[in-house]
């Protein structure tokens, strides 16, 4: 599922899709979630996204320029 446009979602929509594409799956050597993000909680890192400020993917290419 690709993550809801700012323009088009709520905010409510938008902590959801973060909730479950992005939650704790307690199996760190299979995820690599917290690698990913820095160690950040997915809350922090997307908090611009949810709240309608920055798109998904602007977030996202921060994370994937850093490798």
């Amino acid at each position: 599922m690709k993550a809801p446009d700012i323009l088009s979602s709520t905010k409510e929509e938008r902590l959801n899709y973060i909730h479950t594409h992005y939650h704790c799956r307690s199996n760190c050597e299979i995820c690599g979630m917290c690698q990913i993000f820095k160690g950040k909680d997915p809350l922090i890192v997307f908090k611009d996204y949810i709240e309608g400020k920055k798109t998904f993917q602007t977030i996202i290419s921060q994370y994937q320029s850093l490798y």
